[in-house]
């Protein structure tokens, strides 16, 4: 077992210089603690990619209310519709039943 050690040892005297574990330590560093590392760059691009995906949501959402708004300010046909349905609004002559 000491054997093993002692050759262990000897081969990382050879082939493992102080400069080399500097560089390496260095490396380590950059890539996993530093504020750009390779872990908070992935994070940041996912939170990118989650922030995308919202705004062609709501891009969807802000085009769907376009859409009503236009037919609201050109059609008394729709707007009428809207307003009973949603709003319970009725002339004074209607009697309004709710069925749920």
């Amino acid at each position: 077992m000491k054997q093993q050690l002692n050759s262990f040892v000897t081969w990382c005297r050879r082939y493992i210089s102080v400069t080399f574990v500097i560089v390496l330590a260095f490396v380590f560093f950059v890539l996993f603690f530093n504020d750009n590392s390779v872990m908070h760059s992935f994070e940041l691009n996912q939170r990118i990619n989650e922030l995308e995906l919202e705004i062609s949501e709501n891009e969807d959402t802000l085009q769907h209310y376009r859409r009503l708004n236009r037919a609201l300010n050109t059609d008394a046909e729709t707007m009428e519709r809207i307003v009973r349905e949603n709003y319970h609004m009725q002339r004074p002559s209607e009697d309004v039943y709710i069925v749920e």
